[in-house]
């Protein structure tokens, strides 16, 4: 379940050690600088400002008085994110203040800090808590709260993907949706069970009927008035392939499978708490695939909510038709955009490996969320709505194929795929995310990591014609 974090700065008023960031070009021009004493400590302690490297200077006490942050070189700092957040796992516990360094940009700023803030998150849910406090008093001038906000949601991201799948249950999804929603006064809502058949939500409740925790589609609302903001994320929360059963090696990483889910409400907990003016929906169809007497078939025709049918090629291709149901609920009102985003395919990840989010959308939500995802250090790959494969998901014997064979374009296939389920008219932008960090990287640990949220956050100004954050 979630955890408590105190992902926040420390008071201004709070005593607190000088930091002062250093390059790697400007170490040379420093080390001249300084007294004998000081420039003897940084060669003896073998200090060249490089990433993430700490020097402290102790006072009469023993007790660090000040401290030196290296962040790298101009090619180190291009080739990775959160600079300042491998400071901060480098330095002592205790309470810091940056006195010199930090990037020009606003938006760098931002992100400087909020990879400070991210450097503290650790999931000891099941362990004891080992992590150390090290805080820092943020700069005159920055918007602390928006900082704040969004390393809440990106915490709550984590947590939910980190959580292992006999707690991140479908009843765990609901409950953790439920809180968010009660948190911030928003409505929350849930069809389960044989309901999803009465109330027309069949692909759902096929991918979900197998296991002992029913499936369910959840329905949060929040915001009376603004351009309206539907989020659909994929709630498998463990998925053993079905009766196209995964080999053991590449299930073990299947509590992962709820990661759209994570992301969206991780995205929503940031829209909330910073209050944006928008009429935000989120839906979460949340189901475990699972294998007994009643899972769905391979060779199955099923009829989605749009009333398009599928024939099931592969039941391991089960995120699709989740997302199809929810989909077309979705566009049943209008919407001023749609966003799904999905652990959907390992053909994305071959394509473009862990770090960066593929999307698809037209040209010009394209081009506000790659713009966003700069600004925010939250990288994204635009990957193409390519016309010509849509042969690859009509089989001939039903509407569509959840499973195209040949293994050509997979990521582009279930684009393709889920696009048959939006209106036309509707502004769509889907995300093929992996949701999760095989590598401990600065402000990034081991485990599951939100991807895409602030690209889409920064960009949600220009794409809805909102008053861009100060």
């Amino acid at each position: 379940m979630p955890q408590d974090h105190p992902l926040t700065f420390a008071d201004a008023d709070q005593a607190s050690i000088p930091l002062a960031l250093l390059t790697a070009e400007a170490f040379d021009g420093w080390r001249l600088a300084q007294e004998p004493g000081a420039r003897g400590w940084a060669e003896a302690n073998g200090f060249v400002a490089g990433p993430g490297q700490v020097l402290l200077f102790p006072g009469d006490d023993g007790a660090p008085e000040a401290a030196l942050g290296g962040v790298g070189s101009a090619k180190d700092r291009a080739r990775g994110r959160f600079a300042l957040a491998a400071v901060a796992q480098s330095l002592p516990a205790g309470t810091y203040h940056i006195e010199s360094g930090l990037p020009q940009e606003p938006a760098d700023i931002e992100a400087e800090l909020l990879g400070w803030l991210l450097a503290g998150y650790s999931f000891d849910t099941y362990k004891e808590k080992t992590g150390k406090q090290v805080r820092l008093v943020a700069p005159e001038g920055v918007d602390t709260a928006r900082i704040e906000a969004i390393a809440a949601g990106e915490a709550l991201t984590r947590d939910l993907i980190n959580t292992p799948a006999n707690d991140m249950t479908p009843d765990g999804l609901q409950a953790a949706a439920a809180a968010l929603a009660h948190d911030h006064g928003a409505q929350c809502s849930v069809i389960g069970g044989t309901e999803l058949l009465a109330e027309n939500f069949p692909l759902i409740h096929a991918v979900g009927r197998a296991s002992d925790c029913a499936p369910r589609l959840i329905d949060m609302r929040w915001g009376q008035s603004g351009p309206k903001v539907t989020l659909v994320g994929k709630g498998v929360c463990f998925d053993t392939g079905g009766l196209n059963l995964k080999p053991g090696s590449s299930m073990g990483l299947m509590k992962k499978d709820m990661g759209g889910a994570a992301t969206v409400l991780g995205l929503a907990q940031m829209i909330m708490a910073l209050d944006l003016p928008v009429q935000l929906r989120v839906l979460i169809p949340a189901v475990e695939n699972s294998v007994s007497a009643g899972a769905f078939r391979p060779g199955d025709i099923l009829t989605s909510r749009k009333g398009l049918t599928v024939e099931i090629n592969n039941t391991d291709a089960e995120g699709r038709l989740v997302l199809a149901d929810a989909l077309a609920l979705a566009c049943e009102e209008e919407s001023d955009l749609v966003i799904s985003m999905a652990t959907l395919t390992g053909a994305a990840r071959v394509a473009v490996g862990p770090d960066l989010a593929p999307f698809y959308a037209d040209d010009a939500t394209a081009a506000a969320l790659e713009a966003g995802g700069r600004r925010a250090h939250d990288p994204l790959w635009r990957l193409p709505f390519w016309e010509p494969y849509e042969t690859m998901i009509e089989p001939g014997i039903a509407d569509l194929d959840n499973a195209p064979k040949g293994g050509f374009a997979g990521s582009i296939t279930a684009a393709l795929f889920l696009r048959r389920f939006v209106n036309e008219d509707t502004r769509y932008a889907h995300f093929d995310i992996y949701g999760w960090q095989p590598e401990a990287r600065p402000g990034r640990p081991k485990g599951g990591v939100g991807m895409g949220a602030r690209a889409i956050l920064a960009a949600l100004p220009d794409l809805m014609g909102l008053e861009p954050a100060e």
